[in-house]
């Protein structure tokens, strides 16, 4: 079964999802995915998602199509 990384975003339209490679842990793939948004912040400052897309994608980190269900309490 593949892993998912949820990152969240204050603005619900701007949360993501994100397959993370097999031979990741979970840990270890949260650091790497909080070093490559620092990375694509730094090589532009005006990044959007598009840019850290591209750097996810590079480094087998796969974005995936979701639909936001009903809020949970």
């Amino acid at each position: 079964m593949p892993r998912l990384m949820v990152l969240p975003a204050k603005d619900v339209e701007a949360i993501r999802v994100v397959q993370i490679p097999e031979d990741l842990e979970e840990h270890e793939a949260f650091r790497h995915v909080v070093g490559l948004i620092a990375k694509a912040e730094e090589n532009n400052p005006d990044y959007n998602w598009d840019d850290i897309a591209a750097e996810l994608e590079d480094h087998q980190y796969i974005p995936l199509e979701f639909i936001l269900g009903p809020h949970l309490d």
